[in-house]
């Protein structure tokens, strides 16, 4: 019997926003508009080889009861802005933003992921996503928002839209002869078409072909609708199925979406985002894990998330006291209004009558139900401990890596990348260099002008 080889793991940074995972308040921690913690974040990643790192964007401050949110609220700048000046202090991580479909146009957005790709040499990756709600509309001039199916519709054209952008130069036009005084030998070099039910442009790209051909394109929906856009159009998925059968779940489930739009398993790559708590032992792992717990979820935060499910101001509440005996207002206008928290309790009068349950049969405050029902470290452990658990699951594929979060900015990856990942060199499951220029050389996948089956947006 021939024994499976073994898969190579792909590993990523998320520079984190503040937010419930990050603990801002830590003496430790940084700032996170800073151009210095987002150059040490960076160097960081590449110091251990990561492929790539990843930035994600709102569009809008997050607000609860009409007020902003202080308990994680950060003014992120401009992510386009930040990944530029990052690729002048690295020379081969990759360059993630999250860029919205919802709230731009294909050509603006192709003409700076082209500009980012020229300028960092081959190493730009845009993930796509959409916006489901009218309070970020707001602060744009059409308002409003898209229904679930229309956001789709609509981010499956943008993404065609701007694969003909990025194509309409072909890289042999540019001629530049100095002698002769010829630049281009067509003249319609850029020139693109586009008649769609969201977008009817045409006109001359002036971004020439780029070194990647087209940015890497990252998805991060798991509905349905989500699932089909990445098996049909996205290279790699940013899932948050990170534990082991959720994980495989999820894999089998994508992958096997691929084959209908023509495509191998190995054009898809799955990363789960996770987070960890990494000591000098398992005990002591499992202490910092605690204690990061309770510095991420503090009595203000907890009563927010609470909120989340009650649609009431619970300001008066004791966070380490008892659940509210009121039941939650179920009306349309939510206090948590532009928060995707706010979709995960589709019945909030069920979800309230199991936390009830739980907080009785366990003893549990406010703000200990929080804690232990929202997201914990996916990781915990020593170096060796973590190191074994990523390489089981990507072997046992509930994942091809790992996009990692720490709880500190910007030195939260330092002990990862000093510690974890030498011991997935010396088992030879991660490069101990980079083994090309580009983001496409580090995830395995072809140039567009080489893949003869490269993906259909449909």
């Amino acid at each position: 019997m021939t024994s499976k080889p073994l898969k190579q793991i792909h590993l990523a940074a998320h520079f984190p926003g503040v937010n419930n995972t990050t603990v801002w308040s830590d003496p430790k921690a940084g700032s996170h508009i800073e151009f210095s913690s987002f150059a040490h974040f960076a160097r960081t990643a590449e110091r251990a080889k990561f492929d790539f790192l990843f930035l994600a964007e709102g569009l809008r401050l997050r607000e609860q009861d009409g007020k902003i949110y202080d308990s994680d609220v950060v003014g992120r700048p401009d992510t386009f802005t930040v990944l530029a000046a990052l690729a002048a202090v690295t020379e081969h991580l990759g360059l993630t933003g999250t860029i919205n479909s919802t709230f731009n146009e294909p050509y603006e957005v192709a003409r700076q992921f082209a500009s980012l790709d020229h300028l960092s040499d081959g190493r730009s990756a845009w993930n796509v996503v959409t916006s489901w709600d009218a309070f970020t509309g707001e602060n744009f001039r059409r308002g409003g928002f898209l229904p679930q199916e229309e956001r789709y519709s609509r981010a499956k054209e943008f993404l065609t839209t701007t694969n003909e952008l990025f194509d309409s130069w072909h890289g042999d036009e540019i001629v530049a002869d100095q002698t002769t005084g010829v630049f281009l030998h067509d003249a319609k070099a850029g020139s693109f078409v586009h008649t769609g039910r969201h977008f009817d442009i045409h006109g001359q790209f002036n971004v020439p072909r780029s070194p990647q051909g087209r940015p890497v394109v990252f998805q991060a929906g798991d509905s349905e609708e989500g699932r089909e856009f990445a098996a049909s159009s996205a290279d790699a998925i940013f899932s948050r199925y990170a534990a082991l059968k959720e994980g495989q779940a999820f894999y089998t489930d994508v992958k096997n979406r691929l084959a209908k739009y023509g495509r191998r398993s190995d054009q898809l790559l799955i990363l789960p985002a996770a987070s960890f708590a990494l000591a000098d032992t398992d005990a002591e792992a499992e202490d910092l894990a605690r204690e990061v717990r309770r510095q991420q979820v503090s009595g203000a935060t907890a009563l927010k998330h609470l909120e989340f499910v009650w649609n009431r101001d619970l300001s008066s509440y004791d966070p380490e006291g008892p659940l509210p005996d009121i039941d939650p207002d179920v009306s349309d206008n939510h206090i948590s209004k532009g928060r995707a928290q706010v979709r995960m309790y589709r019945d909030p009068l069920a979800t309230a009558r199991e936390w009830r349950e739980l907080a009785v049969a366990n003893n549990w405050s406010i703000r200990d139900l929080v804690i232990n029902t929202g997201n914990r470290q996916t990781f915990v452990g020593s170096p060796t401990t973590i190191a074994k658990t990523i390489n089981d699951y990507v072997q046992a594929d509930a994942s091809d890596g790992f996009i990692l979060v720490p709880h500190i900015t910007p030195t939260g990856l330092d002990d990862f990348a000093d510690k974890i990942v030498p011991l997935l060199q010396e088992q030879g499951v991660f490069r101990t260099d980079y083994e090309g220029p580009t983001l496409r050389h580090h995830l395995g996948l072809a140039h567009p002008d080489e893949a003869s089956d490269e993906p259909v947006a449909s």
